[in-house]
């Protein structure tokens, strides 16, 4: 036994086969001679007598025995003369065959080459992988290209016959498109860089040479929306061609070169274009040229900030002229009117041509909100709108209807700047609608009320509410007060009164007017009775807001009931007693102030069918030196007459002058309060920081003047509320 660790380890080596194999020298040249044939014959069609097993075995013997690279250079040189002797016959066709000659012989090239890859398919895989060659397939491509596609003579007949086909398919012929299709699926196949050279560049450039003269030609003689047609149909004619014979991704190229040309180079000119551009189709709500033109205009660079921009200074320019137009500011409903049917006609454009688009919807509510506000008195118009709609022009509409008004009416309304003003305006014809009784409907009243509390806070509606809560308390105060003094009243008049709290109605000064006698009594025991009941309360009698209904007897004893206001029933009663009197005579007599009481007469007096009066010089309007007397001749068809008073629909300047005075006493203190929140959260403010944090604090309600805010910022620094900074003027300390 020997001992291991003496023993060396030796190595184990396979050593290579010794015996030679001998090769027949002409292996080679015999083995590629029958390869050769081979592959002449696939090329001239006689391929179905060869047995590819064998030749199989051939190709894979010689690349066995090392012949790869005569096998390969053979192919090289075998393909190349075939490909040659194609070119030459492609060269030779004429016109038309020409495109369907290149076809045939690509497909006749790609059948070969199919078979001499599956002959060659060892080489494929070892020699040519080993040696960094290119593959059969790739091989028989480049060649193509090289000696068919590229040869001198077929180049740029290709390139201008394609162009020439796609010129006639898009002057209306007709073209042979599965041709088209194969011989631009034979580049593709050739790779991207041939289908982009030998094509699609030059198409690109011919068909923006094509459409640039042809938009020109367009444009001189079309007006916008048939432009616009042409331009849509060229663009859906270019995207049709691409999913028919040319390569996807030449999709967004040739639709950018018709953007480009077609619309871009034109945009300015499209949009403003006399008789037809966008204004014209804007005012005419032409749908669909305007769809049309938002959907073409996307597509190139600023084309929506085109539209938006015309659009905004058409509408801007065509609401300024709505709002400042004399005519339109004598009726404050057809105004209002106005501005809804405008806004109505711009949503529907936006809705249906303009795809509900966002920032068409942001540029028509700042345009709105520009021009409504250039004319102060939209607040006030916009509650008259409300007034008439709740007094008598909702009647008879469906609940759903109603919502529909208010909200826009809620729309206009958000759009105002100065919504004090509005609130203002609201409350004295909310006031007027319930002490009248002439609201159409309370729940439409009260949904007005809660969409305005949604957009502004309670602050803003805690008062209106109030008016509500008064008339309920007073229906229940006058049931105690005729359960009380029922018995004593006997047959005097009936009495309704409305107690108003001071707080949650307009405030108006309190205008006495000499009550007949018979009213004065009843009056005087009401307020005893009131204030026996309220302790600490105040009553002041509210005589022009009041009604009252009158029987009277004229001429030829018909009977008639009016419906008065409190003052005509004071100036009716005169005529009791006396038969004529002057309207001096009048006035005294009631001391009803002279602008009420000239109204109140030509109401009595000038209206037809409502003329209870007679007045001598007759006239429409009312004289201080005018006589008044019973008009005997008075008749009406029916019982129950309503003599309204003509109404001063409208404000009259000073009443104008004076609501504007009480608004801008109601903003001090709310400018006040927000510069004393602000200072208390920041303690030290600089003054232009102020200016701004104010009036965006107070911009939900009015639009906030730096002028007022100035001067309560003075107000506050005498009062010991604020103080300025010693160093630095303009800055403000707060004064806990």
């Amino acid at each position: 036994m020997m001992n291991s660790s003496n023993q060396k380890k030796k190595n184990f080596q396979i050593e290579a086969f010794k015996h030679k194999v001998v090769v027949d020298p002409k292996f080679a040249d015999k083995t590629w001679k029958i390869l050769e044939h081979a592959i002449h014959e696939i090329y001239n069609h006689n391929a179905s007598g060869l047995s590819f097993e064998e030749l199989y075995r051939n190709a894979y013997n010689m690349v066995l025995h090392k012949f790869g690279e005569k096998l390969y250079s053979g192919l090289v040189a075998t393909m190349t003369f075939h490909l040659q002797d194609m070119a030459k016959s492609i060269e030779a066709a004429q016109g038309g065959s020409f495109l369907e000659e290149l076809n045939r012989k690509w497909t006749d090239h790609n059948k070969a080459l199919q078979m001499i890859r599956d002959i060659l398919m060892y080489m494929d895989r070892t020699f040519i992988q080993t040696n960094h060659k290119t593959p059969v397939h790739e091989l028989g491509l480049n060649l193509w290209r090289d000696n068919v596609i590229h040869s001198s003579k077929i180049q740029t007949r290709l390139l201008d016959t394609l162009l020439e086909l796609i010129f006639r398919e898009r002057t209306g012929e007709v073209i042979n498109r599965g041709l088209m299709r194969n011989v631009i699926k034979m580049l593709m196949d050739l790779g991207p860089l041939v289908y982009q050279e030998d094509f699609e560049n030059p198409f690109l450039k011919v068909s923006a040479d094509f459409y640039r003269a042809e938009s020109q030609e367009f444009i001189e003689c079309c007006d916008c929306g048939d432009y616009l047609k042409k331009a849509e149909r060229r663009l859906n004619e270019e995207i049709e061609r691409v999913s028919q014979y040319l390569d996807a991704k030449s999709e967004t190229k040739i639709t950018n070169v018709v953007e480009e040309e077609m619309i871009a180079s034109h945009m300015l000119r499209l949009v403003h274009m006399d008789n037809s551009g966008l204004v014209n189709m804007l005012i005419d709500d032409k749908y669909e040229d305007l769809g049309r033109m938002y959907n073409l205009f996307r597509r190139v660079p600023n084309g929506l900030l085109t539209i938006r921009e015309v659009m905004t200074s058409h509408l801007r320019e065509t609401g300024k002229q709505l709002v400042t137009d004399p005519e339109k500011l004598k009726d404050p409903v057809e105004f209002v009117q106005c501005l809804l049917n405008e806004k109505d006609k711009y949503d529907k454009i936006i809705n249906l041509a303009f795809s509900n688009d966002k920032t068409f919807q942001n540029a028509l509510n700042s345009s709105f909100e520009f021009f409504i506000n250039l004319n102060p008195r939209s607040p006030e118009f916009i509650s008259l709108f409300v007034d008439e709609k709740l007094r008598k022009g909702l009647k008879g509409v469906s609940e759903e209807d109603v919502e529909t008004i208010l909200d826009k009416v809620m729309m206009l309304f958000r759009y105002l700047q100065e919504k004090d003003v509005f609130e203002k305006y609201y409350k004295q014809h909310l006031a007027k609608r319930l002490l009248s009784g002439k609201t159409v409907s309370d729940d439409a009243e009260r949904s007005l009320i809660v969409k305005l509390k949604t957009e502004c806070g309670y602050q803003f509606t805690s008062k209106l509410e109030g008016m509500f809560t008064d008339m309920k308390t007073s229906q229940d105060t006058m049931q105690g007060f005729y359960s009380a003094y029922g018995a004593e009243l006997g047959d005097s008049p009936t009495l309704v009164v409305q107690v108003l709290t001071t707080g949650s109605w307009p405030t108006q000064s309190s205008i006495t007017c000499n009550l007949p006698a018979e009213m004065s009594a009843l009056c005087e025991k009401f307020r005893s009775y009131y204030l026996g009941t309220h302790t600490g309360r105040r009553l002041s009698w509210q005589t022009n807001m009041g009604t009252a209904d009158l029987k009277a007897i004229f001429g030829k004893g018909q009977k008639h009931e009016l419906n008065v206001s409190t003052y005509q029933m004071c100036v009716l009663m005169l005529f009791n007693t006396t038969d004529r009197l002057s309207y001096r005579d009048i006035e005294q007599a009631t001391e009803i102030p002279s602008a009420d009481l000239k109204r109140c007469l030509q109401s009595l007096a000038c209206v037809k069918g409502k003329n209870v009066l007679r007045k001598e010089p007759m006239s429409k309007d009312i004289g201080e030196e005018d006589v008044f007397f019973v008009n005997d001749k008075f008749t009406s068809k029916f019982y129950k007459v309503k003599i309204g008073t003509v109404v001063a629909q409208k404000e009259s300047e000073p009443e104008k002058q004076e609501t504007r005075q009480r608004v801008e006493e109601d903003r001090k203190p709310q400018i006040e309060a927000a510069i004393v929140r602000i200072m208390k959260s920041r303690r030290v403010l600089d003054h232009n920081n102020i200016i701004a944090e104010v009036t965006k604090q107070l911009q939900s309600r009015f639009l906030a003047n730096p002028g007022e805010i100035k001067k309560r910022i003075e107000s506050l620094i005498e009062r010991d509320f604020l103080e300025r900074d010693s160093a630095d003027r303009r800055l403000y300390r707060y004064l806990a």
